[in-house]
């Protein structure tokens, strides 16, 4: 893969991409509410850190998921009555998919992804 911008620059990629608001928790960023980039699979679970896996997210969303899973942290905003959007999660989830069978590699993140995917269109299938 090429060289990656920044992460200042990445930012503004991703908000020019998905929109100026959280993934989670929908709040708008401003001066109160910072963006801030999260790796939607994890750098521990051999996440890359590529645009395609990066979201915005607000600073107290990004804190709080901790190493939960994207679609466990999903239903939890869901729980908390947040506005989760499920749609960019899922675009976001299958962008990667994309990249990674493009460029190779991505071992250890394959599984996870794969994962992440299946309970997805689970609770999509079951809604």
């Amino acid at each position: 893969m090429s060289a990656q911008p920044d992460r200042t620059a990445r930012l503004q990629l991703i908000l020019d991409r998905d929109g100026a608001t959280c993934l989670w928790c929908g709040r708008a960023f401003s001066a109160q509410v910072r963006p801030t980039t999260e790796h939607v699979v994890p750098r521990v679970k051999g996440g890359p850190s590529w645009l395609e896996n990066e979201v915005a997210a607000c600073g107290r969303c990004n804190g709080e998921r901790g190493h939960r899973t994207p679609v466990e942290w999903l239903e939890e905003c869901r729980r908390r009555g947040w506005p989760a959007d499920e749609d960019r999660l899922a675009r976001t989830l299958e962008a990667l998919t994309e990249a990674i069978a493009r460029t190779g590699g991505q071992r250890r993140a394959r599984p996870y992804l794969d994962g992440q995917l299946r309970r997805l269109r689970r609770a999509r299938d079951a809604a």
